[in-house]
Formats: structure tokens, sequence, C-alpha cells
């Protein structure tokens, strides 16, 4: 049998659980807190292959284990290991508090609205995604990618909560601090979370479903539902295409160049994406806004003319070019360029689609699109239907082909 124990939040290891045990596995300070049964073998957690192969040899003989981990081990924790090679059946876990309930319990509160994204080991792209999209994230961190990396990347309007050492009573630090301010400190190895808030939206409303936040139950929405300039809006037939294409979600960054209303920004917002939407004139940049607050979500809009303006963006996910004019091809080009999986590019101009395709397989993405041609029910006098045409449009989108570890294509 192996039991898993969280400690770490203020919860002391029980007495009875160390007990009998013949080899008890975990962190140094974990370890340095409690006393030992007499003979049981010492393994401070470092890399995790080497601790799994010794509690190996001990199930192996039918000796107990004892595993000490931070708060609650099952949640981003080791039980997901320790399942996977040992079985779950095998295993009795005790929770502790996590270190994400407990920072949040230190600045009162709630957390069931709350997305909770993990950069320890892993890359910090997603995690910025995720708090440039939600008001309310908590970020497990690690080497290098901790409270200093996480604000040199955020925008200025979030105030990040450091959570250092908790549950320890002479250590322990909760600072609320700018992301400009978290960018310019040290923070060492203590911190145990960060909560990235925008303070405005941060109590939030009382959900039924926790965590990451439902997908839209509509997409594609009317025009009327933007702010718009003489129908100066890409329509929802073609706005349906592109997303389908785009794919956005959680963790995502998505471009919208030319945005003009920002239909597509907000509707990737809405998916969960974050959004940076570019746009050259003062009253697209104003709408843009207006159309993102009446949605409920966070656009980054950036005043200014592509494909200069994109130079000091962070590298998407996903593009949308919905303006360019003579500027089209370099658009695409610098767009494909920095493009880690799609660039969506919308024409009414059947003249500039050679080019845009030119664009996009020269910086090795395989090519498709489609001529939409929509006709849309309007009534007449009498009581009677016709179909309205709307102006056609040629959707192209290119897919970046995935690149192995190895660096061969798949």
């Amino acid at each position: 049998m192996i039991t898993v124990v969280g400690a770490g939040t203020g919860t002391p290891v029980p007495a009875d659980v160390l007990a009998g045990a013949a080899l008890v596995v975990g962190g140094r300070r974990h370890l340095d807190a409690v006393r030992l049964p007499e003979g049981a073998e010492r393994v401070v957690l470092g890399p995790l292959a080497p601790a799994l192969d010794t509690v190996a040899e001990y199930v192996g003989k039918e000796l107990p284990v004892v595993v000490l981990a931070s708060g609650d081990p099952g949640f981003f924790g080791i039980v997901r290991a320790l399942a996977e090679r040992f079985g779950a059946g095998l295993l009795r876990v005790r929770p502790g508090v996590s270190s994400v309930a407990a920072a949040f319990a230190r600045i009162g509160l709630p957390w069931d609205d709350a997305v909770v994204v993990s950069a320890h080991g892993r890359h910090l792209r997603t995690a910025v995604n995720v708090c440039r999209a939600r008001p309310k994230v908590a970020v497990l961190t690690g080497p290098g990618a901790g409270p200093a990396e996480l604000g040199a990347a955020l925008p200025g309007d979030r105030v990040l909560v450091v959570a250092s050492a908790l549950g320890d009573p002479e250590r322990e630090r909760v600072e609320r601090v700018t992301a400009a301010e978290a960018a310019a400190r040290d923070w060492g190895a203590a911190v145990s979370v960060v909560l990235c808030l925008d303070e405005a939206r941060a109590l939030g409303a009382v959900r039924t479903v926790a965590g990451v936040p439902e997908a839209p139950a509509r997409w594609a929405l009317d025009e009327s539902e933007f702010a718009h300039r003489d129908s100066m809006i890409t329509k929802s037939e073609v706005r349906a295409l592109a997303l389908a294409r785009l794919g956005p979600r959680l963790g995502d960054l998505v471009w919208d160049v030319g945005a003009g209303s920002g239909s597509v920004a907000v509707e990737c917002a809405r998916f969960g994406a974050a959004v940076a939407a570019v746009e050259k004139t003062p009253d697209g940049v104003a709408r843009i806004r207006a159309n993102a607050d009446a949605h409920g979500v966070d656009v980054d809009v950036v005043h200014g003319s592509a494909p200069s303006a994109l130079a000091g963006l962070a590298d998407p996910d996903a593009v949308f070019i919905g303006g360019g004019g003579r500027e089209l091809p370099a658009i695409v080009a610098a767009s494909a360029r920095r493009a880690r999986r799609t660039v969506v590019v919308a024409m009414a101009a059947l003249d500039r689609v050679p080019a845009a395709r030119e664009a996009l397989t020269d910086a090795g993405f395989t090519c498709d699109g489609v001529l939409l041609q929509s006709s849309r029910l309007a009534p007449l006098p009498g009581d009677v239907t016709r179909l309205a045409a709307t102006n056609p449009v040629f959707l192209l989108w290119g897919v970046r082909t995935p690149v192995s570890s190895e660096g061969v294509a798949q």
C-alpha cells in the first residue's frame, strides 16, 4: 500500500500515517518536518523516475510506503504519476489544502470560477494567454515561470497576488503587486502560487459549473449584435467558417488584423482565447473596445497599421486577416512567419488571392480556400419572401504542418 499525504499548507502530517512505514518519500522540507519511524528509508524527491523505481522495489516486497506531497496531491500533483505506475487501487490518499485554495482563502475570494493553469515544467505562454483572457486565474509556478516572468508578459491592468511558503508560520507571505512590480523583483524559490486578477471582475457571479468557462451557446453572431460602420463587418456566414478554421480556445493567442468592428476578435475571446485586435483607424479602435465591453470579454486593441504594428505582439496560435489593401501580401507573410497553427484571410477582391496564397505556401503552410456566396431571406410586400444576395467573399486558410520533436514533418 502507498499512502499519499498532502502537507505543507498548514496541515501537519498525522503521526499515525508514518507509523510502520518502511519507505518515506517527499521533498526535503516535508521530510525535515516529520519524525521518521526507526529503520525507515528516506528518499528526497528530485527527478521523479528514480524515486518511483525505489517505490516499486518496496511495493514489490509488499512493504508500506508513505509519500509526502504539497497540499492536495491529486491536484496537479504526484497522485497521477503514482496511479499510472502502480494503479489507483494501491493508493490511499489523504489530501491537504491545495496551494490554490489556501491562496484564495488568504485574500478572501471564492475560487469556484477561477481557472487554474500549471506553468511548472511547462511553457509559460499558455498561462500568460489564460491570464490575459480570464479575470481570475491561479498559476502554479516553476523555475523560469514565476511571478517575474508572468508579470513581464501581462498587461498593466492585471494585479498579481504572490503567495510564498504557504503554511509556514514564519516564512509565509501573500503580496499584491502590479504586473510591472512583479517583473522587477527577484522572488526566489519559495513561491507557492500566483493569482492573476482583473480586480473589477474578480468577485465573479454565482456559478453552477466550476473552473473553465463554458463555451458560448451561440457563435457567428448576427451583425446587429456589434457596432459597425456602413456594414463594414465580417458577415456571420464568413465568420462561422473563419472561427471553425481558427479554432480559438483557452490558452491560445489570436490576432485579428485589420479588425474593423472587432467581430472576429470578440467571438474568439468568447471562446476563451486571448486576443490582440490590430486596427489603424481611431474610430475603429473605439468600436472594437465598445464591442468587447458589450460582450463582456477582454480584447487587447492595438492602434496601428500592419505589418509594422505586429512587431511588438507575442507570437499567435492563429491569425485572422480581414483587411490590408495593397499591403495584404506583406501582412500575410508577416503573420505566417509567426503563427504557430493557422492563418485565415478574408478577401472581397479575387485578384488578391494568388499573392496571399503564395505568401502562405512560401511560409510552409498547407493552403485551402472557398468562395462564400450566400443569400438571406428578405421580406417583400404582400407577405412574401425573396432571396437577397450578400457580397461574395473568398476565404483562404493556411495550416502549418506539424513538426515532431525530431524535426521531421508529420
